[in-house]
């Protein structure tokens, strides 16, 4: 089995050793590299950029047909401390007040697992990784604001996050970096006690072996889609929940783990949570322009943008990223399966995901009555927020989001636009009225809902699945990104990034994870700049 003639595998820089088949025979490239990167996500990405900046020759391999990663498909924002926009701002700020602030996101039982002093050390850095990004040609606008953080720190790219891919390939083809796409890396070559490369394959064949001289970089991404990985560490009722990323499986943990190791915070998710389906065709954010160019002018152009354009460009990421609020159900909403009938109890997280991900199709609405339509069409009460920076209503839904959106002035009505079965549908109505009037114990435990659902306006969201956002888990590093094992000692040649190497931190808010992405890829191509090539020759 190959690609289609058609399918791009192989950006190239000069190159003379290894063939790699396709139908359509393409340049040849090297067996050696200096570097040689796992992964064409954001981390990366800005790993094969920071060390080709150095000098060293650098390869790239990429499981799937396209880069991006979930860096991707990402609004974009970068959040970071003592940044030029903040100074420019008269806003003062450091890291260790934005390390501090960092702690506020996570529950206590969670942020007490983190890596703190990783974390300053990243986020003395990110401001850095924010300046590198502009000297390339990125613009973003900000900063904006996030409580708990004290002050704003949130960064958004211009137009999105695929921007930073666009102008990181763009960069890694003119300085001569090797890019080979639909690569899967099988497993890490090792020489004398060090990682000395790796062995990939192309459509389940295997291609080639080929050689790190300085060290082999994970940037593979997170595991939120890897039912294996969730089961093992986070347990089997967890196992039927997809990420939100369908690519992320995983698999620089898995090699990481082969080389022995240390995997930390392999059971913390961020989610699972209810999210709907992507809108048909590519997301609003992925249609936008992200050459350099193009990021450029729109840069310059944002000042003198319509605000109620501007508006209207966040809205539209908002409904397409963003989660529904919790305060939905707090306030009466409900769910309901394809056969129009509930299934959990709505407060109940995180059982109400694992129940919907158990449910025909792995699909559910939510139902909102004429009272709910009416509280959630005006502050303070909204569908989805960016914090502090955009909210999405029932409205902007309903013109933003038609096809995970409807209103109808009957159940009935309702019912037939979503192909649900009318009579369950009332039914269902009935019962959770009967438990709000006092008639009846609600048979999933609901407590202290005072408000049946009635009217002439119901407005159903959905389709929704339940995803997890992200995982917290990865290999242990210390602060020059190398792979540790179980006794603290670093792996030789095995360098970690991104979600392969988030080190035991925890990196709740809005962005963090892409920061952190950029920042540990930055920092790992300086540090094998300063390495020796290694003159071993590969073993087992």
């Amino acid at each position: 089995m190959h690609p289609s003639p058609g399918q791009a595998i192989l950006d190239h820089a000069p190159a003379r050793q290894l063939l790699i088949r396709t139908e359509n025979p393409l340049p040849t490239m090297n067996t050696e590299y200096d570097v040689i990167v796992v992964g064409g996500g954001g981390s990366g990405l800005a790993a094969a950029a920071s060390a080709v900046e150095t000098g060293c020759s650098v390869l790239v391999l990429e499981k799937q047909p396209h880069l991006g990663g979930t860096t991707g498909i990402a609004v974009g924002s970068f959040t970071a401390n003592g940044t030029t926009q903040q100074k420019a701002a008269g806003i003062v700020d450091d890291p260790l007040q934005h390390e501090e602030d960092a702690g506020k996101f996570a529950a206590p039982e969670v942020e007490q697992r983190n890596n703190s002093a990783l974390r300053t050390y990243f986020l003395s850095h990110a401001a850095e990784t924010l300046n590198w990004l502009m000297d390339k040609g990125l613009t973003f606008y900000g900063p904006n604001p996030e409580p708990p953080n004290r002050v704003p720190r949130m960064h958004n790219v211009v137009p999105a996050a695929k921007a930073y891919i666009a102008v990181l390939e763009a960069e890694l083809l003119q300085r001569g970096a090797t890019i080979v796409r639909s690569a899967h890396v099988t497993r890490l070559l090792n020489s004398a006690g060090r990682v000395a490369g790796v062995e990939f394959c192309q459509s389940g064949e295997r291609i080639a072996s080929v050689r790190a001289r300085r060290g082999v970089v994970l940037a593979a991404g997170d595991y939120a889609n890897s039912p294996e990985i969730i089961a093992e560490f986070k347990g089997n009722e967890f196992s039927q929940i997809e990420g939100i990323n369908p690519y992320a499986g995983g698999d620089g943990h898995r090699l990481a783990q082969s080389a022995g190791a240390k995997l930390l915070n392999m059971d913390v998710t961020y989610g699972p949570e209810i999210r709907f389906v992507a809108p048909p065709g590519k997301a609003f954010q992925q249609l936008l322009p992200s050459s350099p160019l193009a990021a450029k002018v729109m840069g310059r152009a944002l000042p003198f943008v319509p605000r109620f354009l501007l508006n209207w460009m966040i809205k539209r990421l908002l409904v397409t990223w963003q989660h529904p609020e919790n305060a939905l159900f707090d306030h009466g909403a409900i769910l309901v399966n394809q056969e129009g009938r509930r299934f959990c109890n709505e407060r109940s997280w995180p059982d109400r995901e694992i129940a919907l991900a158990q449910q025909p199709g792995k699909i559910a609405f939510l139902l909102l009555d004429q009272r709910l339509a009416e509280m959630y069409s005006a502050w303070p009460h909204f569908i989805s927020t960016a914090p502090k920076i955009a909210y999405a209503y029932v409205n902007d839904y309903l013109k933003l989001r038609p096809d995970v959106t409807i209103a109808a002035p009957s159940l009935d009505s309702l019912a037939q636009r979503r192909n649900l079965n009318p009579i369950a549908l009332r039914e269902t109505i009935d019962e959770f009225n009967r438990y709000v009037l006092g008639e009846q114990a609600d048979p999933l435990g609901r407590t202290n809902d005072q408000h049946p659902l009635q009217g002439s306006r119901w407005v159903l969201l959905g389709p929704a699945n339940a995803y997890f956002t992200t995982t917290e888990g990865g290999a242990a590093i210390d602060q020059q990104l190398r792979v540790l094992d179980e006794q603290g000692n670093a792996i030789p040649g095995l360098y970690a990034v991104g979600q392969n190497g988030l080190g035991g931190q925890i990196l709740w808010g809005h962005g963090l994870h892409i920061a952190w992405a950029l920042t540990s890829g930055r920092l790992v191509g300086l540090e094998l700049g300063k390495q020796a090539a290694s003159p071993v020759q590969f073993g087992g």
